[in-house]
């Protein structure tokens, strides 16, 4: 499954820097088929192949995760990480963890 397509690139464009934000947009949402880590990514730069936002994994925090670390996990033989399909652009105070990250 390609992580990142022309149409997502483009939303991470146009909305731009979001780290400082209180309420960023989630653009596209990550996930590990095998067990519950997930990754809700606010920005993309692409000169550095690299995300910001918030991972769901141990704990719950905003932090930046690598496109090609993505990429390369596999586990087992053909599990992949993969991209939410149905997910659309939504506020981080929509979604629930909100609670977790909002200060």
């Amino acid at each position: 499954m390609k992580l990142l397509t022309q149409e997502i690139l483009h939303q991470f464009y146009v909305t731009g820097v979001q780290e400082d934000s209180p309420d960023p947009l989630v653009i596209a949402k990550f996930f590990c088929p095998w067990n519950q880590w997930t990754w809700y990514a606010t920005e993309y730069h692409p000169s550095s192949r690299t995300f910001f936002g918030i991972t769901v994994w141990f704990e719950t925090e905003r932090w930046y995760f690598a496109l090609d670390e993505l990429e390369s996990v596999q586990w087992p033989w053909w599990l992949t990480i993969e991209r939410d399909l149905f997910f659309k652009p939504t506020k981080l105070s929509e979604l629930s963890l909100s609670s977790v990250l909002m200060h």
